[in-house]
């Protein structure tokens, strides 16, 4: 049963991280568009608008839990995180098939972050 719980879990954490990033594309595309060619401030108010997204979904959805600011702010720690440890990762495979990049990036850093969330961000404190 608590591997069923698990595996439901991480399904719903990746289709909401999936979908956040959908919308991460479409606001960036939208202000490029529509506000400001400025690949920086359009991609600042995608990761935003995502991470809202994410962060209240995920609360809710996923980890169950009334979303809060100290909680918010543990998100986003873990989402930064990632975004630094997705930089780093690409530079150390530098010269290696990009393919293998794109992999551990897109499916190896959701799974460490989705672990740390629920063992952090979403911790139960008794």
């Amino acid at each position: 049963m608590i591997q069923h719980l698990f595996s439901s879990k991480l399904i719903r954490y990746g289709l909401i991280g999936g979908t956040a990033t959908l919308l991460h594309i479409s606001v960036a595309s939208l202000y490029l568009y529509g506000v400001d060619d400025s690949i920086l401030f359009s991609n600042i108010v995608g990761f935003l608008s995502a991470y809202l997204f994410s962060y209240i979904l995920q609360s809710t959805f996923v980890f169950e839990h009334a979303p809060s600011f100290v909680k918010a702010l543990k998100y986003f720690v873990v989402q930064l995180g990632g975004l630094l440890l997705a930089i780093w990762l690409s530079g150390m495979f530098d010269g290696h098939n990009n393919y293998l990049k794109t992999f551990i990036i897109a499916f190896l850093l959701p799974l460490l972050s989705f672990v740390i969330h629920k063992l952090w961000t979403f911790r139960e404190i008794h």
